[in-house]
């Protein structure tokens, strides 16, 4: 069984008991879970795959603001509280999630108080995650936030040997790192000089994760 960091806080019974009310969902490579304005009702646990999380600039590009992977969780404010969808999430590959809708959470609420400690859980992980983002982009400098999202992209899709493949474009890292696409190539040109990287159509081939690990310090 997958080990869901939302589900943390709940004993195995309890865990096993909400699980069995889930709904599984499987979607192919790019296929859209749902998009920005939807209603929210469901909240995902990841099972196997990768999504994106994009959202709409006021200049009207889409942006990728986040990857999750197996055990996270994507759009959990809809067991809260009623409303649209803020981004649009898609599918990276082939990928499968767990769905639990808000009745499901409203039971589990009545019947045991842990599953408030586990929703207020789950939002203080991603105010924290925020918070370290934010500091990233005032404080380190737009090299080494490009080499700290792909650490994290590579940790997130490494397998069991190198090199670790993460399918992304240089421009979803942009967006990642808070920087634009020129330096993201830059960056990623250096690191392919040294034998760091491969730059593929479509994707980076990590090659030495050890030095990679050394730049995002």
């Amino acid at each position: 069984m997958t080990d869901f960091q939302m589900l943390s806080v709940l004993d195995d019974e309890q865990r096993r008991a909400l699980l069995q009310q889930a709904r599984r969902r499987r979607f192919k490579r790019n296929e859209i879970v749902f998009h920005d304005g939807d209603p929210g009702d469901t909240v995902h646990l990841v099972t196997k795959g990768h999504f994106a999380i994009r959202i709409a600039t006021p200049l009207g590009d889409v942006a990728t603001v986040r990857v999750v992977g197996p055990g996270e969780h994507f759009g959990e404010l809809a067991v809260l509280s009623p409303g649209p969808r803020a981004g649009t999430v898609v599918a990276y590959d082939a990928a499968e999630t767990l769905s639990l809708s808000r009745d499901d959470f409203a039971e589990l609420r009545r019947r045991s108080p842990r599953a408030e400690e586990m929703v207020v859980m789950a939002l203080v992980t991603e105010v924290r995650r925020l918070a370290a983002a934010l500091v990233d982009a005032l404080y380190l400098p737009a090299d080494r936030r490009v080499w700290r999202r792909l650490l994290e992209l590579v940790r997130m899709f490494q397998g069991s040997d190198e090199p670790v493949i993460v399918p992304l474009i240089q421009e979803d890292l942009a967006h990642l790192a808070g920087t634009g696409r020129p330096t993201v190539n830059r960056v990623l040109r250096s690191g392919e000089a040294d034998g760091v990287l491969v730059l593929a159509r479509g994707r980076i081939e990590v090659i030495d994760v050890a030095a990679l690990e050394r730049r995002a310090r």
